[in-house]
């Protein structure tokens, strides 16, 4: 059980394995001089390959690992295998965390699995009918199991409750669209996790996040340690980790930063892990395979509104609250003729307004702002940058040009972001993340769009928004269709089947 630390929840572990936590002290082995790994596993010239292939084989042939397994020991070069380490690893049951695990043990590291259950207390009144993390905890025990490495359970469901799920409910009854995944990176995986193993004796934290973490080298201890992009783009997870302190990057390993997901995949079958034939989840973490709107219809409730049309006001039909709907969506609207998208919502009168020409190239947005700012580096940025900016998870950049500036309360600094091109889909409560080429240098909330290039919502519908007594407007227009124009739709193939666009969400 990990004791209470000073001013914190106290954080109970089951143990799954007995007797094995904490690891027994081992010896170190001598020290092999080489590069820092994580830089090779980005763009390392090919002359510095073959020596990186040299010095794993003979830490391979010193240590007798690679767990019998046939692989390139370049997939080695995320997990620090110069030097013997003791690594607390999270585990969640999926192949990424497994193969994360794995490798981390193939380099020689002594490991310890940590399965993070933020699930609700059994004695929380929930309405689903199946354990969603009973299924996860069984795949993670059986990979353990497969090389004798020491199971614990952690059980932070109050702290993920108090710092995740609390806010997320603060953030959709104001109308704005927080994100979780980073939430939970920041306060939970490498926030409360963190700070209840700190001095049970443990190097670093690992994880299955595709990202690569650059560590200074032993004489340079002083520097910052570096979050970079993994090599695999579209699964790249550095937004979701670029809201980390320095102090919580310093402490972290990303076994997976140098390797393609579909070798991953293939990894997984060369250590025959148990799960290796599992689907990657979606989703929330803690919803299991409940959807979002339904959590929170329970905890916010519903409360009926209105949708307006942005360009002429026209009365279109109902919803359900408008802490249901973000920017840019369009799912779950049900109004015939669209698609429709929501373009603007009135927090105060409970109205969202919708368009179908949420692509018109003079309805963009291009400029914002964005408060609680948190660099990577600790130090604070220069007045101008040109950088890169991601405003969602994906393998899209914008460059852009970004100002410091203090807010109108001087509480804190924000960015003024100017990017080079519009985007449809900027969503206050979302983070943007800044790059400075593969290095990504920090993130903070976007707040607002403040150049008057956001959808303009017509006079006519502002003034039909605030009507107290909205009955009085009768039953909803009829919608005309709308004429088909390959030019109108962005989201729909020349086939004519729609696609998903997933905007702002």
């Amino acid at each position: 059980m990990l004791k209470q630390l000073a001013g914190r929840t106290v954080v109970t572990v089951t143990s799954v394995l007995p007797s094995l936590f904490p690891p027994k002290p081992f010896s170190r082995l001598p020290t092999i001089k080489l590069l820092p790994p994580n830089s090779l596993s980005l763009a390392s010239p090919s002359s510095s390959r073959p020596r990186f292939y040299s010095l794993v084989s003979q830490i391979s042939h010193q240590r007798g690992i690679f767990d019998g397994a046939s692989f390139d020991p370049y997939y080695l070069s995320c997990c620090m295998p110069e030097k013997r380490l003791r690594v607390a690893v999270l585990l969640s049951g999926g192949v990424d965390s497994s193969v994360a695990l794995r490798l981390l043990h193939a380099a020689g590291h002594e490991c310890t699995a940590f399965y993070l259950k933020i699930w609700f207390q059994e004695d929380f009144e929930n309405f689903w009918s199946e354990c969603p993390w009973d299924e996860d905890l069984k795949y993670a025990r059986a990979v353990c199991n497969q090389v004798d490495v020491p199971l614990e359970v952690v059980h932070l469901t109050d702290e993920y409750w108090k710092n995740v799920v609390s806010y997320i409910i603060k953030e959709y009854q104001c109308g704005r669209t927080p994100n979780p995944d980073v939430l939970c990176n920041t306060r939970i995986k490498f926030g409360a996790f963190m700070d209840a193993v700190n001095g049970m004796g443990f190097d670093y934290i690992a994880s299955g996040h595709y990202a690569s973490v650059i560590h200074p080298s032993s004489d340079e201890m002083n520097e910052p340690s570096v979050l970079e992009l993994s090599k695999d783009m579209v699964k790249d997870q550095t937004y979701f980790l670029s809201h980390l302190s320095q102090a919580q990057l310093k402490r972290l390993i990303f076994p997976l930063g140098c390797i393609p997901k579909e070798e991953v995949r293939k990894l997984a079958t060369t250590f025959d892990l148990p799960n290796k034939d599992r689907k990657d989840s979606q989703g929330i973490c803690f919803l299991g395979k409940i959807k979002f709107s339904e959590f929170v219809a329970r905890q916010i409730g519903e409360k009926e509104g209105i949708i307006l049309e942005a360009e002429t006001g026209d009365f279109l039909g109902m919803h359900r609250g408008f802490w249901f709907y973000t920017i840019g969506q369009r799912q779950g609207l049900r109004l015939p003729g669209g698609p429709w998208y929501v373009v603007d919502k009135d927090v105060n009168n409970n109205v969202v307004f919708v368009s179908r020409n949420y692509f018109s190239i003079d309805k963009n947005r291009r400029s914002f702002r964005v408060g609680s700012l948190k660099w990577l580096s600790d130090r604070p940025p220069q007045e101008t940058w040109q950088l890169q900016c991601k405003v969602r998870h994906g393998p899209g950049f914008y460059n852009c040009n970004v100002t410091i500036e203090q807010s109108e309360d001087e509480d804190e600094e924000v960015a003024v972001v100017q990017l080079s091109e519009d985007d449809q889909g900027l969503a206050a409560g979302q983070f943007a993340a800044f790059y400075n080429g593969r290095t990504c240098i920090g993130s903070g909330v976007i707040s607002e769009s403040w150049d008057d290039q956001g959808f303009p919502v017509c006079e006519k519908a502002m003034e039909i928004a605030k009507l107290e007594d909205k009955s009085k407007l009768g039953k909803p227009v009829k919608i005309k269709v709308k004429p088909e124009s390959p030019l109108e739709d962005e989201s729909v193939q020349k086939d004519g089947t729609e696609i998903e666009i997933a905007v702002g969400s």
